[in-house]
């Protein structure tokens, strides 16, 4: 596999879960300026093609980075976290969300809005705790020596697993809501 381009070094902003908003902006919008291919027409055809390069780098990194979920995917990628087949879950999670499991293939037979209701209210409560668990992590990553990074990442990533999870479950929710 292929390693992922540094879009963070590509910006000039350090590595973060939570990035300034404005500030990413900005800098997409300048390279956008300095990399677009009419300010490049008089320029030699392998220059022409670097510039090209760099403006779908720009535009393939702010997409990335400007989206939260696609940030935290992109840093777990760069660090190897999210290779196929690692994406073993903690036993404690799986056996909080098996109830929920067994209560969707239930829901498979027997449709009924207030027990979706009730499975709905139960993932989102998981989901705003898992939230507030990841905050302080999130936040703090960007100041943590680079020794004591990965043990952050791996917290990170178990959020992120466990929250692609409830996401499931949560589409799988909206079938039966819509069917109802």
């Amino acid at each position: 596999m292929a390693a992922l381009p540094d879009y963070f070094a590509f910006y000039n902003l350090p590595e973060s879960f939570l990035l300034d908003e404005k500030a990413l902006k900005q800098k997409y919008y300048a390279l956008s300026r300095e990399y677009h291919p009419d300010f490049h027409a008089t320029a030699s055809p392998e220059r022409q093609q670097e510039i090209l390069q760099l403006a779908t780098v720009n535009t393939n990194a702010y997409r990335t980075l400007s989206d939260p979920e696609q940030r935290m995917a992109y840093i777990l990628g760069r660090h190897g976290l999210l290779e196929e087949g690692r994406q073993e879950l903690p036993a404690d999670f799986l056996m909080e969300v098996m109830e929920l499991n067994e209560q969707l293939m239930e829901l498979e037979f027997e449709p009924d809005p207030a027990t979706v209701k009730q499975v709905e209210e139960e993932v989102n409560a998981l989901t705003d705790t898992l939230d507030a668990g990841i905050e302080p992590v999130l936040a703090g990553y960007e100041g943590l020596p680079t020794a004591t990074r990965p043990q952050a990442l791996q917290q990170i990533r178990t959020y992120y697993l466990k929250k692609r999870y409830l996401l499931r479950i949560h589409e799988s929710l909206a079938k039966f809501a819509a069917r109802s």
